[in-house]
């Protein structure tokens, strides 16, 4: 009897304070309910902040994530979302552009979702690449970071290994491109359609 086992691929969402919600559960949702035509899943999701300690997400939300850096199991596919917390905290902070640098130099996918991109590119992970964010920080990007090619009025930018999302419910369809990716049309389709979301690829 031939193998007939389908992957699942593991999916690292980082989290940390003043969070934008919809950027991490938008992603959350498209990967956590996809699965393949057997109705295995399709995607192992792990949420995980710096210290694995509790994090306040804009507005107040309390999440508890799974891991810290120092016990994430090896992802495929890194989540780096936006927010205040990543525009005005997390950019500062060494040990948070280090980490996210060192999963690409690990040779695994790094996606953000609105301002996160401004974390990738405080990595120089975006240098010479084409990327998007939510349009009110576009110039922001474009200033700060002169060798990123900024793109605006679309909903993600695939660069390969580096891709990059619109603000906030961009993140949904950047993610339903990712299983795309990953699974195939059938999955991703499946997926929208499940989560009553109008995705046209």
């Amino acid at each position: 009897m031939s193998d007939t086992t389908v992957p699942v691929y593991n999916v690292g969402i980082f989290l940390f304070n003043e969070v934008e919600v919809l950027d991490f559960a938008g992603p959350f949702e498209v990967f956590s309910i996809s699965v393949h035509s057997d109705g295995s899943k399709a995607f192992r999701v792990y949420t995980v902040s710096e210290n694995g300690q509790m994090i306040s997400a804009r507005n107040g939300l309390q999440v508890q994530p799974e891991y810290s850096f120092a016990t994430l199991p090896s992802v495929d596919i890194l989540i780096i979302p936006g927010g205040y917390g990543a525009e005005e905290i997390e950019i500062h902070k060494p040990q948070v552009i280090e980490w996210i640098r060192s999963h690409a130099a690990q040779q695994r996918v790094v996606a953000s979702i609105c301002t996160g991109a401004l974390l990738l590119a405080e990595a120089s992970l975006l240098d010479g690449l084409s990327a998007t964010t939510h349009w009110m920080d576009l110039e922001r990007l474009e200033r700060d970071y002169p060798k990123v090619q900024t793109r605006s009025g679309i909903k993600y930018v695939d660069e390969g290994q580096i891709l990059t999302s619109g603000g906030i419910s961009a993140g949904i369809h950047l993610s339903l491109h990712l299983v795309r990716r990953y699974t195939g049309i059938e999955t991703a389709e499946r997926t929208a359609r499940r989560m009553e979301y109008d995705w046209n690829e």
